[in-house]
């Protein structure tokens, strides 16, 4: 079986090191902190300096510290969205693209009526309806955004499990009386991996925007610091006004840094599943050794394909370079005819 590894361009190499940088925050954030982020006690109105990186606030709050504790929040409720979110469409997804009939119908509707849904009105009248407390856990908010981050990955999954169901290994696993559940997580699920990750990574993109809007609109408790919570605050105080540009650079620019590493990571994964698009790993030295042009012809898609080597061992698993690539068509032009005598 193939090993699932990411195409190793740039865009993937930026993104999974900005990504970890957050996620180390997330783990280490409030320990690193240098001040509690509610301490008051500083001078307001600080630009950024030795003592205090992004400055102070117009209460006297190190914004440093409010960013690294609120980074914590931020991510957890992301990824719990996000990990809940892909449950619920791989069980709805996969689900109604291998039973059909009635099942198919019913899931399908299911699924219409959520991408049609106002996601964020839907969001502020579920939250509203739990008490003060329950608000505040990062489980909660994480699960009632998942609710509204569902549908489209299952629609996906749904669509593509429709394309795997009739499938030479997924009769054999019928004929051989395998259980359903078994042949849809078992036979199915795996050849999903690719769109799962995407579906997994879009949906944490999503929960972070959202997440974010819910706090800045003041709908979770404003004690709890997260980004959202800093950007409230901060237009609570009037900061854009007032030019204290620092209060509102450090939150946004985590989240658009976020934001920036999810989505090169999903190029890499749209490679992964796209073969036409791993011809843009290869560098200009690369394309040279393996015969493609450096810009391709119109109406021709350039796509790896491995040409086997005469009389040369081919080792299961084993890597090739670009010295086997070749280009592909797609739409081919019949070869001149040779006149014989």
């Amino acid at each position: 079986m193939r090993r699932f590894r990411l195409p190793g361009t740039w865009k993937v190499r930026v993104g999974y090191f900005l990504l970890s940088i957050f996620i180390l925050f997330t783990v280490i954030g409030p320990w690193v902190a240098p001040y509690d982020p509610s301490y008051t006690g500083f001078t307001p109105d600080l630009s950024p300096s030795s003592q205090h990186l992004l400055g102070t606030t117009l209460l006297g709050q190190d914004v440093m510290s409010q960013l690294l504790v609120g980074c914590r929040e931020t991510l957890v409720v992301s990824f719990v969205a996000g990990v809940i979110a892909v449950v619920i469409s791989i069980i709805v997804g996969l689900t109604a693209g291998y039973v059909g009939g009635k099942t198919d119908e019913v899931l399908s509707l299911f699924i219409a009526v959520f991408l049609t849904l106002p996601g964020l009105v839907l969001l502020i009248v579920i939250i509203s309806l739990f008490p003060q407390g329950q608000q505040a856990n990062p489980l909660v908010i994480g699960s009632v955004v998942a609710l509204t981050g569902w549908a489209w990955g299952a629609k996906v999954l749904r669509a593509q499990t429709l394309s795997l169901r009739n499938r030479d290994f997924v009769e054999a696993s019928r004929i051989i009386g395998e259980r359903r559940w078994r042949t849809i997580f078992a036979e199915i699920g795996p050849n999903l991996l690719p769109v799962l990750a995407s579906s997994l990574v879009g949906t944490v993109l999503y929960a972070v925007s959202v997440s974010t809007v819910l706090a800045f609109l003041g709908l979770t408790p404003i004690t709890t610091w997260n980004w959202g919570t800093m950007l409230y605050w901060a237009f609570a105080n009037n900061a854009a006004l007032a030019g204290e540009w620092w209060w509102l650079a450090g939150p946004c620019l985590a989240i658009a840094l976020v934001g920036t590493s999810l989505a090169l990571i999903n190029f890499g994964i749209d490679e992964y599943i796209n073969p036409r698009l791993r011809v843009g790993n290869l560098s200009n030295r690369e394309r040279k050794r393996a015969g493609l042009s450096r810009r391709p012809k119109l109406g021709f898609t350039p796509v790896h394909r491995v040409t086997p080597v005469i009389g040369a061992p081919v080792m299961a698993g084993a890597q090739t370079g670009p010295e086997v690539l070749a280009t592909e068509a797609t739409a081919s032009t019949p070869a001149p005819r040779e006149d014989h005598p």
